[in-house]
């Protein structure tokens, strides 16, 4: 019987994927549920992406920061905030994007107005869903990068 070990470094890493996933969670559920509102109240899919995006990414950014990555004190606003704000500027401008999409087409093809939110939220989540593992690997290789322990003189005494 073969057991299976991990290392530190893989214990380290499996936490901070399990990590990242809940806060992807908790924020594409409130987003989920901000655009499902929005959209079922009658505002147009557009106003109801930027809604749901704004819920879930403020979320986002405190839970993968202080959580996920375990980053503390203030962000630098050139390697942490702005890159961060360019990475979930694009993913939501997809989502807003294709659910948009998804609602013209909606509109043309689906009668019941339930329907119609069931697949505009569908579609959002989907987006969400697609751009999960890119946004790990962005803010894990670019934006909570803790620059200290790649120093040469940090991996020197390692």
């Amino acid at each position: 019987m073969t057991r299976l070990t991990l290392t530190a470094h893989r214990k380290q890493r499996l936490l901070l994927w399990s990590r990242y996933t809940g806060a992807s969670v908790v924020a594409a559920a409130t987003s989920e549920a901000a655009i499902l509102t929005a959209y079922g109240l009658g505002l147009t899919a557009f106003v109801a992406s930027v809604i749901a995006f704004v819920s879930g990414a403020i979320p986002n950014y405190v839970l993968n920061r202080r959580w996920a990555w375990q980053q503390r004190g203030r962000a630098d606003r050139k390697r942490e905030t702005l890159p961060y704000v360019v990475i979930v500027i694009v993913t939501a401008l997809t989502a807003i994007g294709v659910t948009t999409l998804a609602d013209h087409w909606a509109q043309s093809h689906v009668d019941s107005h339930t329907w119609r939110t069931m697949i505009v939220g569908a579609v959002y989540l989907g987006t969400y869903g697609f751009m999960f593992i890119l946004k790990f690997v962005l803010f894990d290789r670019l934006i909570f990068v803790n620059r200290a322990a790649r120093t040469p003189e940090a991996t020197s005494q390692a």
